[in-house]
């Protein structure tokens, strides 16, 4: 749903949308540019959408066909009725590229949850990568065997209360301002335009957010950073990181086995590039390098 707004900001370069059956689900895939011209898949962080990536994509200097999916249970993107998986981001990954490019590795970017899945893919399937590049997604703080019962535990909890139900807007403008409120950076032009594109509207009228509000119950399993390290020290491909000047997620920080240093460590071919001034979104933050920085690690491949 696109609602025309008042002062929301007006693309450069109009994405479309199609569908596309991934595994089960009716998949939402936003395209920009000409068809013909060198592919770029970026995939979006948790609570998010592919127009996230509508102003960096405005930014390019050359020509690209950008494809983005909203990832399943987000955006317009069917919901998975038994609930959400980390392993089915990277196997719905897998399948969109069989789609998108079957005969050739691709150049793919993703920030947050996204960037993970790019990254933790890169090493699994790295034959299917060309180059890889991850926003502000770096793995999150590990999970220890001994946490396990306690976090199954806690996930048979959540699947025996109610979904939880989303908070409503009155309009377009009150969810633009909560995005401002969360992010000091986001002009509200910005603001205005997504949220025209991630909401859906009630049968009353008010407007909620389009992901499923089920992604608020956890994962069924630990976040293991020495798996996550197994899967980088595959990737093949050259590797760019671009990341905040605050490490997120915070807990992050209180891993003294696996820092954010031992992570980078991991990749044996990555540049990396912390931004000032910026927090968790730095595509939005910072819309001007972070396009730049993508745009001339990407078209070294060409």
């Amino acid at each position: 749903m696109n609602d025309i707004i008042d002062g929301s900001y007006t693309p450069r370069i109009p994405s479309i949308t199609r569908r596309v059956e991934i595994r089960g689900l009716g998949y939402n895939v936003r395209e920009w540019g000409d068809p013909s011209a060198p592919l770029l898949v970026l995939v979006h962080g948790h609570r998010d959408a592919s127009s996230t990536f509508q102003f960096i994509v405005d930014l390019f200097k050359k020509d690209w066909r950008v494809v983005s999916p909203d990832w399943r249970g987000f955006g317009h993107t069917d919901w998975a009725p038994h609930g959400y998986w980390y392993q089915d981001y990277v196997a719905d990954l897998d399948a969109l590229l069989e789609v998108l490019s079957p005969d050739a590795p691709v150049r793919l970017a993703g920030h947050s949850l996204g960037g993970n899945i790019s990254n933790v893919y890169a090493g699994v399937r790295p034959e299917r990568v060309a180059r890889v590049c991850s926003l502000d997604g770096f793995g999150l703080r590990t999970g220890k065997a001994e946490d396990a019962p306690g976090h199954l535990e806690k996930f048979l909890a959540a699947w025996r209360q109610p979904t939880p139900t989303p908070r409503p807007y009155p309009d377009v403008t009150a969810m633009a301002e909560r995005l401002m409120a969360a992010n000091g950076k986001l002009d509200r032009p910005r603001a205005l335009f997504l949220a025209a594109h991630q909401h859906r509207k009630l049968d009353d009228g008010s407007l909620v957010w389009s992901f499923d509000p089920a992604h608020s119950r956890p994962f069924a399993t630990l976040h293991r950073v020495d798996e996550w390290g197994a899967c980088w020290r595959r990737i093949e491909a050259p590797a760019l990181w671009i990341s905040s000047d605050r490490v997120f997620p915070p807990s992050m920080q209180k891993d003294s086995e696996y820092t954010f240093e031992w992570r980078l460590q991991q990749v044996r071919d990555v540049s990396f590039h912390r931004l000032a001034g910026t927090g968790h979104n730095v595509h939005h933050d910072a819309p001007e390098l972070v396009a730049d920085l993508i745009e001339e690690f990407m078209a070294s491949s060409l």
